[in-house]
């Protein structure tokens, strides 16, 4: 069962109704872990058990973090009880921290490896979610430690973190802001209804009726490597960069939206990235909930930007090698890593010279100095992508080595072009352009005009959008991009 299918509407038809009928807090909380280990258990019944112990871990050690000191202790013997027991959470904590990233660590990089010499193995790749799982069980336990209150609840905690609109990839959410929801549940208006439905209904078209069609294009070139030309390998980092994006977004979409219907609003994940002026304006758009957690649970612990320029731009260069550890275990995912991270350098760099040189300030502000700024930006992104679509480095080289001055094989166009959309190069890149075109009109819409659909249109527009992603969509949808990570 995946999102979005029939098979994923009726299952959410179901839980939705259960949900409202039921009168009272923690029968909905039965409900969401139910029908959330039903949604996982579905997709890889063998992790589900996982899934409980990790649950039931976080849950123990967040409440052993968050128990307070005795307020009975002798005033002579306080000073010694707090210091012992600050240092006992503090134990706590690097335990729980450490038992997840091992957990992840041994998933992403073990697990591969075993099962290249067992097929027995190969059942045992990857959890799916569990990259998003971990970091919010690491964000549940510093923030515990750092003050806020730990869940008293085991269901509570296991509605929140096997909440299956969310469970596979995001968006990361924080266990306060979505507890504090449950607490004032009511049913929902009309209009949250439609908003969550159309949500739905736009991850579809973007899933199916457009990122999985360019998908086809992205893995014939990806397959076509040593046949490419220059220009192929440029459309081909385009294409993957939007197919990325509405791949991710429209999951995204398909998550908020059914989490809508269920009274909850999951965190906004991305915010029209691709029409950022800078690197750090982009990852303040882009994957919003996992910028936030690499800057609240990392980049600040280790001084942010509080200790100099140097130590800063280190900060920033560690923090974006440990996003590209994340994401997989080749050597690609590294190299993007270090070209953001080198990005947000040149950026920090920049700025601290526009704060002494007032004619490059006023170039940055001025209207040619965005434009220069969004190229610059955009150009950066999308030749990343490279090594992100292609993470062996032997691919990546071999694209590296045809980016300039290199002709395609004459058989390139009608293998890879012709195939898989039956247009030529130039009417690809057209359309691709056009589709920009189309995301930068709503970003108009929407950003520059403060305007949006109202909700009698949205009901107009649902059956069809959901009609054109049922009837367009490729004979057989390929699984979201994030699920790897």
């Amino acid at each position: 069962m995946t999102q979005p299918s029939i098979l994923y509407g009726l299952f959410l038809l179901i839980v939705v109704t259960l949900y409202w009928v039921m009168p009272n807090r923690s029968d909905k909380l039965w409900i969401i872990s139910i029908s959330s280990l039903l949604f996982y258990g579905s997709l890889q019944a063998q992790y589900v058990p996982l899934m409980l112990v990790l649950v039931g871990l976080n849950f123990t050690l967040g409440k052993a973090i968050g128990a307070p000191l005795d307020w009975r202790i002798p005033n002579e013997a306080w000073q010694y009880e707090q210091a012992d027991w600050t240092r006992r959470r503090t134990r706590l904590l690097v335990l729980g921290i450490t038992l997840n990233v091992l957990l992840l660590l041994g998933f992403k990089y073990l697990a591969p490896t075993v099962s290249l010499f067992s097929l027995e193995a190969a059942v045992w790749l990857m959890p799916w979610g569990l990259s998003f799982f971990t970091f919010e069980c690491i964000a549940y336990l510093v923030d515990v430690y750092r003050g806020s209150p730990a869940c008293d609840r085991l269901l509570e905690f296991a509605a929140y973190k096997l909440f299956f609109p969310k469970l596979l990839s995001g968006p990361i959410t924080r266990f306060h802001s979505f507890t504090g929801q449950l607490k004032t549940l009511s049913l929902p208006p009309l209009s949250q209804n439609v908003e969550g439905l159309w949500l739905i209904a736009s991850g579809a078209v973007k899933k199916l009726l457009i990122a999985d069609r360019i998908g086809l294009l992205v893995n014939l070139s990806a397959g076509s490597l040593p046949r490419a030309g220059s220009g192929d390998i440029w459309l081909l980092a385009f294409a993957y960069g939007l197919q990325l994006y509405l791949d991710f977004s429209g999951y995204v979409d398909v998550a908020r939206g059914s989490a809508l219907l269920l009274g909850i609003n999951l965190p906004q994940n991305f915010n029209f990235p691709y029409f950022s002026t800078s690197i750090a304006a982009f990852w303040r758009r882009w994957h919003i909930t996992l910028g936030d957690w690499l800057r609240n649970y990392l980049y600040f612990p280790l001084g942010g930007s509080r200790n100099g320029l140097a130590r800063t731009c280190i900060n920033l260069m560690l923090i974006m090698l440990i996003a590209g550890v994340w994401h997989g275990d080749r050597w690609g995912f590294i190299v993007w890593g270090a070209i953001h991270g080198l990005a947000l350098i040149v950026h920090r760099l920049n700025i601290s010279l526009s704060e002494r040189v007032k004619p490059l300030a006023v170039f940055w502000a001025s209207v040619p100095g965005i434009v220069v700024a969004w190229a610059i930006t955009m150009l950066t992104v999308f030749f990343s992508w490279i090594f992100f679509r292609l993470p062996n480095l032997s691919d990546a080289g071999l694209a590296m080595s045809h980016l300039f001055g290199h002709s395609a094989d004459i058989q390139f166009a009608q293998k890879v072009y012709y195939e898989s959309s039956g247009l030529s190069r130039p009417q690809i890149v057209l359309m691709l352009v056009g589709l920009v075109g189309m995301i930068g009109f709503t970003y108009a819409i929407q950003r520059g005009l403060k305007l949006q659909i109202s909700w009698p249109i949205k009901v107009f527009l649902l059956p069809i959008c959901f009609f054109l992603a049922w009837v367009l969509a490729p004979a057989e949808a390929a699984p979201y991009i994030y699920f790897d990570f």
